[in-house]
């Protein structure tokens, strides 16, 4: 089966996303250079906006190995552009994830973009679908921990380090839970298409409830404390110490001040 490419204008960015990655960059810039008279209110404003353009790229990413597979519907859909507002669970995608980042302080998986499973032809490809969102957030964490891991962090200020710590710690916990094999998340994508009729029957009435499942369990105090050794495993693994991301997680409460150990003016 031949795969038509998407049209120039279903492939071209969005004013939208290119406006949020105008903020980040503009934020970001007043982190590094210290010119925000309140250096957490621009470390907010940088992760907060960074945190969207990595939703984006997650979703993007799902969309693009969608239309590799198969389902060149995904660019009439608007999924190529990187525009939020144009996927099928905006408030899942984008608003509840951003919500949670404020209140909890992690990356919470999204909703995915609505793939027309039928057009992808094989079981490699539909397991690659589901999986491309996450290693997207892999990758982002990668970008931000690289001045960690490559021992590159002379001249970068602290207040940059601290809030290069926190979004890939966003980062690190979205991918972590999406590929928890769990239905509704993209690690059940991954599998089911491996599992037989019969496990898949029995396992499509929980489906909704798989996220809510999750997210249920990270309040019960042994979950949450294995879940969050295994996130800062991977952090120190990554070259990131606890105590940088832990004060990248205060600057960005800019609302509850930043404890004396993190203060960076």
């Amino acid at each position: 089966m031949t795969t038509a490419p998407a049209r120039h204008h279903e492939r071209r960015l969005s004013p939208v996303f290119l406006a949020i990655l105008a903020v980040t960059a503009v934020t970001g810039w007043a982190v590094w250079t210290g010119f925000a008279a309140l250096p957490g209110l621009a470390v907010f404003l940088f992760v907060t906006s960074a945190w969207v353009v990595s939703l984006c790229l997650h979703e993007y990413a799902h969309a693009r190995a969608a239309l590799y597979g198969g389902d060149i519907t995904v660019g009439a859909k608007g999924y190529l552009t990187l525009n939020p507002l144009a996927y099928t669970h905006a408030v899942l995608s984008v608003v509840l994830p951003v919500l949670f980042v404020i209140m909890g302080g992690i990356g919470l998986p999204g909703g995915a973009v609505f793939i027309e499973q039928g057009r992808i032809r094989g079981r490699w490809k539909h397991s690659l679908v589901s999986a491309a969102g996450p290693l997207a957030n892999v990758l982002f964490a990668l970008v931000c921990t690289a001045p960690f891991w490559l021992g590159a962090l002379d001249g970068v200020p602290v207040a940059f380090r601290y809030a290069l710590a926190f979004l890939a710690f966003l980062q690190v916990t979205a991918a972590l839970l999406n590929l928890l094999p769990v239905p509704g998340l993209d690690g059940y994508g991954v599998v089911e298409p491996w599992l037989s009729y019969g496990v898949k029957r029995q396992i499509e009435p929980y489906a909704p409830y798989g996220f809510f499942l999750v997210i249920v369990l990270l309040f019960v105090p042994a979950v949450n404390a294995a879940f969050f050794d295994a996130i800062d495993a991977l952090m120190r693994s990554l070259g990131v110490p606890e105590a940088t991301r832990a004060c990248g997680s205060q600057l960005f409460r800019v609302w509850q001040g930043a404890p004396e150990a993190c203060r960076v003016g």
